[in-house]
């Protein structure tokens, strides 16, 4: 075989390769996806999570140094890093699972938004263009394992080399760096997702309340977190300036303050180190008045202190009360880098209080608006009944009926609700709502589109204990449906019916739309002027009551769409069987024809006894 024939063999073998790759992994690259989907809502939620705990991480970096006190050196906690390290990577892996969602995640073209809600660009084109204009340089730089690969990597070529005190000055110097370069970025992509439309929607006030909560715990997390690091590095100079003093080579003074592996036993035979262990000017090191600490005092004896937890629990704590007092129980030292932190905090917490009392203030809004609004209504009221000159009395009902209305319904207009809100789903909350409506017998028989068309229908009503919904002699003019309460229905004969709840009064308007259909006039439908419905009963509340009510015109409109239906036996015999109206009908029939009919039978059996009287007295 040729050289020729080789390469070409080859090249095809590789080809083959590389397309069969290429087919297995197609299927595994994830579609182009919906940013409202729900399984992208839940995975928003999850990264917003891990942003939250990356953004908590970063600064813990800084308690991995701490002073030992017996040795006089700057020491690493490796437990604690290789800890951190670990939990650092699983959030960057789970940032850059991100990263690649979002070369496959649809976005709303900007220029689509000035009317309606905008067009979604699912072009994978187009959406890899467009992340990679927006935010994927920094989404890419926030990925980046610096932390980690200068702990790990650069860190120990530099532990205990001659020259340098690198764990006391140049890792706690490094390290700042690199975290703060990373955690400006990293702020600055997740602070947006908490108000993002296809990030974390927090809509309630208690919602808002946790943010601003989580803010505060933040910021005094951060300034806590470089108050300790500040606090290591000022012990760190106090030791080099006494050792520069004490030792005149600077070589010796880096291994001595230097311990970063902790191994601070070794040499134990060397002179210089043992009286470097013993200067009384380096223990001076160690109390408060011992070098120009400054803020710093109360950070000299916790840098000391092995325990993780007590270091971060009181660091936390002074950036705590550092934020909420504006620093004000500080003076600092005349070191620069001091006075600028400390220039810092009070910007800091002076914003954060801007941006607190500003939140506080909406969220106590929002907790009080309901009642606010309420207030707003009976001052209302009260004006118009003065302006009218109401009756004591009338103010009294009113007064009770405006409480109780407010207490049924919250102040909310359902109908303004629901007006804004999809038809199907719209549907779908008034079936919720009303399902009472199939607890009456006579809807029980009716299909689900005229049940539909009944439920658009209803309006919310509240009535108080006393109210009179329908009285003797007067119209008719809606059904009533109870929901809650108790309703005493008078007939004229004094018979007493109970209505509680699932009960309907004025059902005898639908009959009557039944009897008196629309007429035909032009193109559309009316109804011929004739006299209205009059009530034969008094329906009175015997406790408050919240129902809903059906007015008779858009029950007639109901019965013309589906009169059909409505005039089957099944549904007639239904309406009958259940109203009060045509019960008492039924009843008061059957009474008088019983009467009549034993008034002929008396008329009968004395006409009878007339006769036979006469038959005796003619014999």
């Amino acid at each position: 075989m040729s050289s020729c024939e080789f390469r070409n063999t080859l090249y095809g073998d590789a080809r083959d390769w590389a397309r069969r790759l290429f087919d297995f992994l197609i299927p595994l690259v994830p579609r182009v996806m919906n940013p409202h989907n729900r399984l992208v809502q839940q995975w928003n939620k999850f990264f917003a999570i891990c942003c939250l705990v990356a953004i908590f991480v970063d600064p813990l970096f800084f308690f991995l140094l701490s002073v030992q006190k017996n040795h006089q050196c700057i020491v690493i906690d490796w437990t604690m890093t290789k800890m951190l390290v670990v939990l650092r990577s699983m959030n960057d892996f789970i940032h850059f699972l991100n990263i690649v969602l979002q070369f496959r995640l649809a976005y709303v073209a900007p220029e689509s938004r000035v009317v309606g809600a905008g067009e979604l660009v699912d072009h994978p084109k187009k959406i890899a263009l467009h992340y990679l204009r927006t935010s994927f340089v920094i989404d890419l730089f926030v990925v980046l394992p610096l932390p980690q690969i200068f702990i790990l990597f650069v860190q120990p070529k530099h532990l205990g080399s001659s020259g340098a005190n690198y764990a006391g000055f140049f890792l706690p110097k490094h390290l700042r760096i690199v975290i703060i370069v990373q955690y400006i970025p990293r702020l600055c992509r997740f602070l947006p997702m908490l108000i993002s439309p296809t990030g974390l929607i927090f809509e309630s006030p208690w919602a808002s309340f946790f943010i601003n909560l989580f803010t505060f715990m933040l910021s005094g997390h951060v300034v806590g977190s470089w108050w300790y690091l500040f606090g290591l590095q000022r012990v760190n100079q106090c030791l080099r300036d006494v050792c520069q003093k004490v030792i005149k080579e600077h070589n010796e003074c880096a291994k001595f303050i230097d311990c970063g592996h902790g191994q601070a036993e070794e040499n134990q035979n060397n002179p210089t180190l043992h009286n470097w262990r013993s200067n009384s000017e380096a223990s001076s090191c160690f109390t408060e008045d011992g070098f120009p600490y400054g803020i710093y005092n109360k950070a000299v004896n916790l840098t000391a202190d092995q325990n993780v937890i007590t270091r971060y629990v009181y660091s936390s704590f002074w950036g705590f009360q550092q934020i909420s007092t504006l620093a004000g129980n500080l003076t600092p030292s005349y070191y620069v880098w001091e006075v600028i932190f400390t220039m810092a905090i009070i910007g800091s917490g002076l914003l954060l209080f801007a941006l607190l009392i500003g939140n506080i203030q909406n969220f106590l809004q929002a907790l009080g608006r309901r009642r606010l609004e309420m207030s707003l209504r009976r001052c209302d009221v009260e004006q118009w009944m003065s302006h009218r000159r109401l009756a004591e009395d009338l103010r009294r009902r009113v007064r009770q009926a405006e409480r109780y209305n407010w207490a049924a319904t919250r102040g909310v207009n359902e109908e303004m609700l629901l007006e804004n809100l999809p038809e199907d789903l719209q549907r779908d909350i008034r079936r919720h709502l009303f399902t009472f409506i199939k607890k009456v017998r006579i809807f029980a028989l009716l299909d689900e589109p005229i049940l539909d068309a009944i439920c658009e229908r209803l309006r919310q009503k509240t009535y108080i204990k006393g109210s009179k919904i329908f009285y003797d002699g007067g119209l008719v003019e809606k059904m009533v449906f109870i929901v809650r309460g108790k309703l005493e229905s008078v007939g004229e004969d004094g018979i007493s019916a109970p209505l509680y709840e699932g009960s309907v009064c004025g059902e005898e308007l639908l009959t009557w739309c039944l009897e008196h259909p629309l007429a035909s006039k032009g193109c559309g439908k009316a109804r011929i002027p004739r006299q209205k419905l009059v009530s034969n009963r008094t329906v009175g509340c015997l406790t408050n009551v919240e129902a809903f009510s059906l007015r008779a015109a858009d029950l007639e409109e109901v019965t013309s769409l589906f009169a059909r239906f409505f005039r089957s036996p099944r549904v007639q015999g239904a309406i009958r069987y259940e109203s009060p109206y045509w019960r008492c009908f039924a009843a008061t029939s059957i009474q008088v024809a019983w009467r009549y009919r034993m008034k002929c039978l008396s008329r009968a059996d004395t006409t009878r006894s007339n006769e036979i009287s006469k038959i005796y007295n003619s014999l």
